[in-house]
């Protein structure tokens, strides 16, 4: 399969999983009722797929404004500076036309 066949599975901002030709930003991970996106380098995350945990609650978002729709909030450990915003009621999961409101990066 070539690279233009190929298709990555990426959540939507109704948070259902969808086939797409481009990969994704950001990686998550979901769990329950636990909903966290950040970098693909997170360290974190990367420590914790590593020991074989979290792998199958891995999903990935084609950008930051389709996670926060989706209803995820950001990694404190890769994003610190949008999970400050997050603390501060900024970024609202679930909420991106209230979370464009507040921030200017979306």
């Amino acid at each position: 399969m070539t690279e233009e066949q190929k298709r990555y599975k990426l959540i939507g901002i109704d948070g259902k999983e969808y086939l797409s030709s481009e990969k994704g930003t950001l990686g998550g991970y979901h769990r329950g009722s636990q909903k966290i996106y950040g970098r693909l380098d997170c360290k974190n995350a990367l420590r914790h797929i590593a020991d074989g945990h979290y792998v199958k609650w891995r999903v990935f978002f084609k950008d930051e404004a389709t996670a926060i729709a989706a209803g995820y909030r950001p990694c404190g450990k890769c994003m610190p500076e949008h999970y400050k915003l997050y603390k501060d009621g900024k970024i609202i999961p679930g909420d991106i036309e209230a979370t464009k409101s507040n921030v200017d990066f979306l």
